[in-house]
């Protein structure tokens, strides 16, 4: 798991999860801690990286981000090996520095089936962030669902970018995963074609457009087509 992660740091910052017995540097504390206590000052740090003081957009994009960062490596793992990291909270590590984004560091990688893709990212992380921002920010279930869907396609678009030719195409599961039966389902429509890419419109807005100045509107967003709905 140490070499297919190595290989993924490569493919995009996202995809960048060091697995190495010493920290890629200090400050680094276990993930539980972000899903509790450390919240708050996560998102302040994103909220003062955007320039805003809405901390219900603040939240959206700081979960948005973590979503990303889980995702990419976890699917990325899938594509290349038929694997994905164990990405139990209390087995990585995270840190802010200075004047940068949200780091992870793996230091005891353990190599699962790829289907516990989902267990691992959704059930072992992203439920117990969504409940912590839901209880301090009161940002509703279809935008965190519709960030981590979001999150989720977005790895896939680099990784069919990056790498054409996998050995493990991630389309399928991703494709289940936001189909009709899964876990994601219902938060937008997907649709792959060979040759063309992916597609994805979301049914929620992440909020970013609130950001002033410099706010606008994301590529998957339902904004583009339905503005007089949006879900706040």
């Amino acid at each position: 798991m140490e070499t297919i992660l190595r290989r993924l740091a490569a493919v995009g910052a996202f995809f960048d999860l060091p697995a190495t017995p010493d920290p890629p540097g200090p400050g680094f504390r276990p993930l539980t801690e972000l899903y509790g206590d450390g919240l708050a000052a996560y998102v302040a740090h994103v909220g003062r990286r955007l320039g805003t003081d809405d901390a219900r957009v603040a939240a959206s994009t700081a979960h948005l981000g973590l979503a990303s960062r889980l995702w990419s490596p976890a699917l990325g793992s899938v594509t290349l090996a038929g694997r994905v990291p164990d990405l139990a909270p209390d087995r990585v590590r995270w840190r802010l520095p200075e004047g940068g984004s949200l780091q992870l560091w793996l230091p005891r990688p353990r190599a699962l089936p790829a289907g516990a893709l989902a267990r691992t990212v959704l059930d072992d992380n992203l439920h117990q962030l969504d409940e912590a921002v839901r209880a301090r920010f009161a940002l509703s279930p279809q935008v965190l669902r519709g960030n981590a869907a979001s999150a989720l396609v977005g790895a896939l678009r680099v990784l069919l970018d990056r790498l054409p030719r996998p050995p493990y195409p991630p389309v399928p599961l991703v494709a289940e995963l936001l189909g009709g039966g899964g876990a994601l389902a219902g938060t937008g429509t997907f649709v792959h074609e060979e040759g063309l890419g992916v597609a994805f419109v979301r049914h929620s807005c992440c909020l970013y457009y609130r950001v002033d100045p410099g706010g606008g509107l994301c590529g998957d967003c339902v904004l583009r087509t339905r503005p007089q709905r949006a879900r706040r």
